[in-house]
């Protein structure tokens, strides 16, 4: 299977439901992941036998049409698209200067379907981003226990009969995660497998009665990116990063 076929296999995950009923026509995200790959392995640059570096922070532009239907999904199809960036680059032993940040911008000169990426290395510090992913809505993890539920004192809230009131918790400890069930009603399950505690990987799926909750952990920008020298700055179509003013 190819790399391209991963990707449109991820994003049919990210479209289904709801989702699928935004992309009947127009733009479709499996297009923007593929713009995104060509971009990374354009812009690939060797530095060293060991060290072949990529852009960072992307901007993706797309007909006013368009974009208004992405916007509507809000972070969850970004959270994707930084999820594939990610796993792209792993697959080709690539690295980024720093967290990978993915904007979507209207672009008036962009007919209905097209898309353009633009992109740029910024180097910086790498924020690891734990959050549970639930019917497209994206919910941080804090560090310590977060407990999922039916009722308000959980940290994350699910609106489902078949969830306890403090149902499971996620426990994050800055690198690793972990699933416990809380002694619930009708029990926790971990990639379809019913658990009383276990390791959360990445991707992993929780399903608490009929919620399915994804673990996602993102590579972000810890901080906003410096802006570049006006003599080294890169001119770009579109005008993504011209001349500083």
């Amino acid at each position: 299977m190819g790399l391209l076929d991963n990707f449109e296999k991820g994003l049919e995950r990210a479209v289904n439901g709801a989702f699928a009923k935004t992309f009947r026509s127009g733009l479709q995200p499996v297009e923007i992941t593929a713009a995104l790959k060509r971009e990374i392995d354009t812009k690939a640059a060797v530095v060293s036998r060991d060290r072949v570096l990529v852009p960072n922070q992307f901007r993706v532009r797309m007909s006013p049409a368009d974009h208004a239907r992405m916007s509507g999904l809000g972070p969850a199809l970004t959270d994707e698209l930084v999820d594939l960036v990610q796993k792209h680059a792993a697959s080709q032993r690539f690295q980024f200067a720093g967290g990978i940040t993915i904007d979507l911008a209207a672009d008036e000169t962009l007919a209905e379907g097209l898309v353009q990426v633009d992109s740029r290395n910024v180097k910086g510090q790498v924020a690891w981003t734990p959050v549970l992913d639930i019917g497209g809505t994206r919910h941080p993890i804090i560090k310590g226990r977060t407990v999922i539920g039916r009722g308000s004192e959980a940290d994350v809230t699910i609106d489902d009969s078949g969830a306890s009131r403090r149902h499971a918790e996620v426990q994050w400890d800055g690198s690793r995660a972990r699933v416990r069930d809380l002694g619930s009603t009708n029990g926790t399950q971990l990639n379809g497998v019913r658990i009383n505690e276990a390791i959360l990987e990445p991707d992993g799926v929780i399903t608490i009665g009929r919620s399915r909750i994804v673990f996602r952990v993102l590579a972000q920008a810890a901080s906003p990116a410096p802006r570049a020298d006006p003599a080294t700055e890169r001119h770009d179509v579109g005008g993504f990063w011209g001349p500083a003013e």
